[in-house]
């Protein structure tokens, strides 16, 4: 019954990016069985957006450089940085 219910769930974490420049939110694709597994992909997302909006014209993670952040149950809300 277990293993039943497991399969099925889709899990309590998932990403979502929010766009600095354009100042709104957007969903990342993926939903997690853990914290740990979606902080993970939250730090390849971060790799990717590094190629997308390079440090050097966007200013980074300080500057108008996409975040990403790690939601989960009970509202929790984790920006992930390097």
């Amino acid at each position: 019954m277990i293993m039943e219910w497991l399969k099925r769930w889709r899990g309590e974490w998932w990403l979502e990016g929010w766009d600095t420049f354009g100042s709104h939110s957007y969903p990342i694709a993926g939903w997690y069985r853990t914290k740990e597994a979606a902080t993970r992909a939250a730090r390849r997302q971060l790799a990717k957006l590094e190629k997308q909006q390079p440090t050097s014209s966007s200013g980074g993670r300080g500057g108008i450089q996409d975040h990403v952040y790690v939601r989960g149950p009970n509202g929790e809300s984790i920006r992930i940085r390097d």
